[in-house]
């Protein structure tokens, strides 16, 4: 079986795979500080929980954007599992081919999306990944990043919302009854979400014109992206488990 570990930035979710079967999703938090013992543990635990032992685990691989805890985790799986780890990084076999000046500056998780969407859907598509940031990504159909955008996510600009506007207070990050709140928290969870939709509908429509491209699949992943997925057209397909699903596929790429 295979672990496959997405590091994000608020959020570390794991996979785990039995012949491209994804048997299980966990999540942890990213910011509590844990020694490798830690993490270790936390994934003997996941298994136990599922009836499975620490020798079924054949093989991991991770997705990082937080190098801090890189560390810990490779040495908790080598010293919990007898496993060394793929990490996604310069020089690992991709299929994708990244037209940008300097590849090494596009995030393993980008690269992860990228290669479960063009592999999953075809291109060109357009991958939306609704994180702490979102990103968006346009893989051609000759299997090249073209490029992408970026921009601060739906919790982050709810966190400078309560931050720096002393009145306004924290809320659930939901979509209201209608966009015209009735009061301060149902007009800024309209601004949040109704927001992110024009956003999304904007660079969707954008990107397709400065491509020109007449079609494209959109893809969308993320906690929170199916809240915008459910309230607009462009966005063709919605896959919670897309960036596992692409640590999957890159682990059989090195193979």
């Amino acid at each position: 079986m295979l672990l496959a570990i997405d590091i994000g930035n608020t959020n570390i979710t794991i996979g785990l795979f039995k012949e491209n079967e994804i048997e299980g999703t966990f999540r942890m938090t990213t910011k509590i500080p844990r020694t490798s013992d830690e993490y270790g543990i936390f994934f003997y635990n996941i298994l136990h929980s599922r009836g499975l032992h620490r020798d079924d685990i054949d093989a991991a691989i991770i997705a990082s954007v937080v190098p801090d805890v890189n560390h810990h985790i490779i040495n908790g799986l080598i010293k919990y599992f007898g496993v060394n780890p793929i990490l996604v990084g310069p020089g690992i076999k991709t299929g994708i081919k990244i037209a940008i000046p300097n590849p090494k500056e596009v995030g393993a998780d980008r690269i992860v999306d990228a290669v479960a969407a063009y592999e999953l859907y075809g291109g060109p598509v357009l991958v939306i990944d609704y994180g702490t940031a979102t990103t968006h990504d346009l893989v051609l159909e000759d299997a090249t990043l073209a490029g992408g955008v970026t921009s601060p996510g739906i919790r982050i600009s709810a966190n400078a919302l309560w931050q720096d506007a002393a009145k306004l207070p924290k809320i659930e990050i939901m979509k209201p009854d209608s966009i015209l709140g009735k009061d301060t928290i149902s007009s800024m969870q309209a601004g949040l979400v109704y927001g992110h939709i024009g956003q999304t509908e904007y660079i969707i429509r954008k990107v397709k014109e400065e491509a020109g491209l007449d079609k494209m699949h959109v893809v969308a992943t993320g906690g929170l992206g199916k809240i915008i997925y459910d309230e607009t057209d462009s966005i063709e397909h919605y896959d919670p488990n897309l960036t596992l699903k692409g640590l999957n596929i890159l682990y059989h790429k090195q193979q």
